[in-house]
């Protein structure tokens, strides 16, 4: 379908691709994957013809049509409604449909053989284009990304960027183009919307092209994962965990010829040094050098993985109390954010903020920052310092600092060296710590602004959407920032696999209220999936209780709820400790039995004896229980 032969394309004198080949089947769905930079989207806008290769060629069948969904879609403003512009993608069925209103105005007044005519093989092209279901399919696709029914007839004009760019990728895909490219897209998609373009593009009848920082989205979605690396396009037949176990069994390939060859060239060139002068051994000397300057040389592997080395510290420890929301309300007019709301962050919480967007987690967030108006009070506890990163703060940089600069003002008080150090852990090492803010990437940006927050010595962090316009190894670095860093945190994420590894609590907003679940994100999801079965007979992917019933009669039962939990929990606690003492009384009873003075008295000898064979019976009855607890709090 799509042909990348011997591509080149230099910036400058530096190259992003250098004879680089690649195919395209009219079926693939493939996962562009690379660090910031390497030129993700520089391939996509040449396979679409917005840039120009400086060497080789993007050939494509005639019948071939490409839709991509890129950050430039952001600027189109109109005042039509969101399903007028959705609606674009049926453009031939939309001409047809005003011409049979005109012919049919026509045959108001004039009615003639030749308008029916007209009017009928209209009407034949209308049908075959299913003209009559577009709208229903228009507003299908868009209620499934997240517009409320309410909201279709809305200008355009009137949503945010993030949303703008929503209406685009639903007008791509009613197109369905032979070829679909999507840049970031779960960078605008709540994770609702995220779950469903999963499903879609799992059955999606075109290629796709898909570039994302989302590892779940893109093992979901995808069956292919081309890497740019080393100014090549290297191909993997299989979803992103598959390339993670390939990629390290290539490396351990590569990396061992390399050795291997490196020993031969060390060996040749010790042979040549020892022997050129020497005239009987000159030729073969000369030989070797011959097959040296012959020899395909092997690369070393690069290590394109991270560490972060350092630990972010904060000045003070703060009280158990970080923060409470008591009786929150807050409403932009008639739309209710929250409602008499109560929550609670104490030292140490770890948690993610998660749900559809319009729900209010930012909105929460700000309030939890001190940002943003509200009834009810927000209690700060002792000794909380708190960071709050959105991506607003990336417009917040001084743009004529350089990076160095820009991390001296967040006021850690780090030497040059220190700060070196935490903008190498962030992908900015040597000289590029001098780069000036303005020639920066916004993937790069983010990493600066995120730095800065980290390195605030702040012991409350509150991060919203912190992922967004990070490559895999820069979610990477901040994944393991989290994971070490030993105060609280509040975010608001999208990104599963990134909750997944940083959150132990959940938070989300329903009924204008704040919930909370304390465990994991996969804890949560199997829970509420549980929950909304029990309540309303549906599962989350639409599903009836009826479909999955034989799916689920073997699995685990529902979840108690949490009083339960804890009652269950507080009653093994106590019957450990009569274990404990029951066993402690036991081995106190057989040294009895064991003394002289006991056995040799025979009522002595039974009295002791009962007891022991009395506190024996007790303790594995205590020890059967215990058991049949331990099973049914696992359960």
């Amino acid at each position: 379908m799509i042909s990348i032969n011997n591509l080149s394309y230099y910036l400058g004198d530096r190259p992003l691709y250098d004879n680089a080949s690649l195919f395209i089947g009219p079926k693939d769905r493939i996962g562009l994957i690379g660090l910031n930079g390497t030129g993700k989207s520089t391939l996509l806008k040449m396979i679409v013809g917005d840039v120009q290769p400086t060497a080789g060629e993007v050939s494509k069948s005639k019948e071939t049509t490409i839709g991509f969904l890129n950050q430039d879609l952001l600027s189109y403003l109109t005042d039509d409604s969101i399903l007028h512009v959705a609606m674009q993608a049926f453009g031939e069925a939309l001409k047809i449909e005003i011409q049979i209103e005109e012919v049919l105005h026509q045959m108001e007044t004039d009615y003639q053989e030749e308008l029916v005519n007209k009017l009928s093989k209209l009407q034949e092209r209308y049908e075959a284009l299913d003209g009559y279901s577009i709208q229903a399919k228009a507003e299908e696709i868009l209620e499934g990304i997240g517009f409320r029914t309410e909201d279709l007839h809305r200008p355009l004009k009137e949503f945010s960027g993030g949303w703008r760019m929503r209406v685009m990728l639903a007008k791509l895909l009613l197109e369905k183009p032979s070829l679909l490219m999507l840049d970031e897209p779960t960078n605008h998609l709540d994770l609702p919307s995220i779950q469903w373009l999963e499903n879609y593009l799992q059955t999606y009848e075109g290629a796709c092209i898909i570039v994302s920082h989302d590892r779940r989205f893109l093992n979901s979605a995808i069956n292919k994962i081309v890497e740019v690396t080393g100014y090549q396009l290297n191909l993997y037949n299989g979803n992103y965990d598959f390339w993670e176990e390939e990629k390290e069994l290539r490396n351990e390939i590569q990396q061992n010829a390399y050795e291997n060859q490196q020993q031969k060239i060390k060996e040749a060139e010790r042979f040549i040094e020892r022997f050129r002068a020497k005239a009987t051994k000159a030729k073969q000397a000369q030989s070797r050098v011959k097959m040296l300057e012959k020899m395909d040389r092997i690369d070393a592997v690069v290590d394109d993985t991270a560490e972060v080395n350092f630990k972010f510290t904060f000045k003070t420890k703060s009280g158990r109390h970080v923060a409470r929301l008591n009786d929150i309300s807050k409403s932009y007019g008639d739309l209710e954010i929250l409602k008499h709301t109560n929550a609670h962050i104490e030292r140490g919480d770890k948690i993610a903020f998660i749900g559809a967007n319009g729900k209010g987690k930012s909105t929460a967030l700000r309030i939890v920052a001190g940002t943003e108006p509200h009834e009810g009070k927000v209690e700060t506890g002792h000794n909380v310092s708190t960071a709050f990163y959105a991506q607003h703060q990336l417009e917040a940089l001084n743009i004529e600092n350089e990076i160095l600069d820009e991390l001296k003002q967040a006021g850690s008080g780090k030497t040059d060296l220190e700060l070196r150090g935490v903008l190498g852990c962030f992908l900015f090492t040597n000289d590029e710590v001098f780069k000036k803010i303005k020639v920066l990437s916004g993937g790069e940006k983010s990493r600066v602004a995120l730095a800065k927050t980290l390195i605030s010595e702040s012991n409350f962090l509150m991060l919203d959407e912190p992922t967004n316009h990070l490559d895999m190894l820069s979610v990477s670095i901040l994944v393991q920032a989290l994971q070490q860093f030993e105060g609280t945190f509040l975010l608001v994420s999208h990104d599963r696999d990134f909750i997944s590894k940083v959150a132990t609590k959940i938070w989300w907003i329903e009924d204008q209220e704040i919930k909370e679940y304390p465990g994991t994100y996969e804890e949560w999801e199997w829970w509420y999936n549980n929950k909304r079965e029990a309540g309303n007979g549906k599962l989350e992917d639409g599903s009836s209780k009826q479909e999955t019933k034989g799916k689920k009669e073997n699995t685990k039962p529902k979840l108690r709820t949490d009083d339960a939990e804890k009652k269950l929990k507080k009653e093994i606690a106590e019957i450990e400790a009569q274990i404990e003492a029951g066993e402690e009384e036991v081995t106190t009873l057989e040294a009895e039995l064991a003394k002289p003075e006991v056995f040799e008295d025979a009522d002595k000898m039974e009295a002791v004896n009962e007891k022991y064979q009395s506190k024996k019976t007790e303790l594995e009855k205590l020890n059967d229980r215990w058991e049949e607890l331990i099973e049914e709090l696992g359960e």
